[in-house]
C-alpha cells in the first residue's frame, strides 16, 4: 500500500458512494474504501449483489458505516453522498477495446448521472467505467442538461495508467516504484495514454527501443491482464487500487490538505482550441475538488509526437460522449 494513501487524519469524514458495487471493481473498490479514515460511510449500489458486499465489507474493523442498496433503491443510496465513485459496467473480453464498451456503459452511465444530478448535484462524480474518454464526457453532458454541472466536479479516474507506468518503469531501471512518479497526460485508452518519463529523474535515460517498449507497455497494459483472464474480465483488482488511490487524494484535498496533485481527466482548456476540451494531466486538488489545471510542461521529441497523436484520437472519444447524451 502508497505510504500516501489512507493517511489518518481528525478532519472531518465524508459520505462515499460506489455504484457497480458487486462488480469485479466494485468489490475490492468497497473494501479499500472501508481501510480508508477519512471515509464515515459507505454506501454500496448495484443491479444486483450490493446488500451482499455491504454485510461482508461491514464486518471490517473501520468505523465507517456500510449500507447497501438493492436495484430499486439508487436514489436512496445516492442521499447525502459528497463523492461518488462509478465503476459499474462491463468488463472487457479478449479483443475487445474499451471502444467496444460503449454502447452498454454509456447508457449506464448515463443513467446514474441523471440520478446524481438529481439526487446529489453538488456531489463529486469519480469515473471508472470505460470508455473514460466518452464517459466523463457523458456525465459532464447529463449534469449540463440538468443545469447543475461544475467542472471542478467531475473526474475520470486515469491512476491505473500512472500506477502502471510507475511500476513498468521501476521494472526496467531497477529502482522502487515510488522513487518512479510518472506524470500520465491525455487520456486513457490505447494511443490517447501518454507517459511523460523525461519528467521523473529516474526515467530520463530510458530511449531507443526499451523506451518505446516501455510506452507500448503503458498504453496497452491492460491487453495483458484481459489476454491473461481469458474471457473472464479484465484489470479489477490493479483498478480498485488506483481507484481508491485517487479517492484518497480527494478526500484528503476536500479536507484542505494542501499541495495533492495527481493526473485525472477533466474539463480542461489546454487543448480547447484542437477540439479536446476534456484532457488528463496534473491537476491540483482542493477543497471544492479541481483547483488548478497544470500544462503538460516540457516534452521531448518523442513525448510530442505521442501527444499529436494523442489529441485526434481523444476528440473523437470525446465527442462520441456528447452525442450520446445529445
Amino acid at each position: 500500500m502508497s505510504a500516501r494513501m489512507f493517511s489518518s487524519s481528525a478532519a472531518r469524514r465524508t459520505k462515499v458512494a460506489v455504484l457497480g458495487a458487486g462488480g469485479g471493481i466494485g468489490q475490492p473498490l468497497s473494501l479499500l474504501l472501508k481501510q480508508n479514515p477519512l471515509v464515515s460511510e459507505l454506501s454500496l449500489y448495484d443491479i444486483r449483489g450490493a446488500p451482499g458486499v455491504a454485510a461482508d465489507v461491514s464486518h471490517v474493523d473501520t468505523p465507517s458505516v456500510v449500507k447497501g442498496y438493492a436495484a430499486d433503491k439508487l436514489e436512496e443510496a445516492l442521499q447525502g453522498v459528497k463523492v461518488v465513485v462509478i465503476p459499474a459496467g462491463v468488463p472487457r473480453k479478449p479483443g475487445m477495446t474499451r471502444d467496444d464498451l460503449f454502447n452498454t456503459n454509456a447508457s449506464i452511465v448515463r443513467d446514474l448521472a441523471a440520478a446524481i444530478a438529481r439526487v446529489s448535484p453538488s456531489a463529486h462524480v469519480l469515473v471508472i467505467s470505460n470508455p473514460v474518454n466518452s464517459t466523463v464526457p457523458i456525465v459532464a453532458s447529463t449534469f449540463e442538461k440538468a443545469g447543475v454541472f461544475d467542472p471542478a466536479h467531475i473526474f475520470g479516474v486515469t491512476t491505473l495508467d500512472v500506477v502502471r507506468a510507475s511500476r513498468f518503469l521501476s521494472q526496467v531501471i531497477g529502482a522502487v516504484p515510488s522513487e518512479c512518479d510518472v506524470p500520465v497526460v491525455g487520456g486513457h485508452s490505447g494511443a490517447t495514454i501518454v507517459p511523460l518519463f523525461s519528467q521523473t529523474k529516474v526515467g530520463k535515460a530510458v530511449a531507443g527501443e526499451p523506451y518505446a517498449k516501455l510506452v507500448n507497455r503503458v498504453q496497452f497494459g491492460g491487453d495483458e491482464v484481459v489476454k491473461a483472464k481469458d474471457g473472464a474480465g479484465s484489470a479489477t483488482l490493479s483498478m480498485a487500487y488506483a481507484g481508491a488511490k485517487f479517492a484518497d487524494c480527494l478526500l484528503r484535498a476536500l479536507n484542505g490538505e494542501k499541495g495533492v496533485v495527481t493526473p485525472t481527466f477533466v474539463k480542461s482548456p489546454l487543448y480547447a482550441d484542437k477540439g479536446v476540451d476534456f484532457f488528463a494531466s496534473l491537476i491540483e486538488l482542493g477543497p471544492n475538488g479541481v483547483q488548478k489545471i497544470n500544462p503538460v510542461g516540457n516534452l521531448t521529441p518523442e513525448e510530442q509526437k505521442l501527444l499529436e497523436a494523442c489529441l485526434p484520437d481523444l476528440k473523437k472519444n470525446i465527442d462520441k460522449g456528447k452525442a450520446f447524451v445529445a
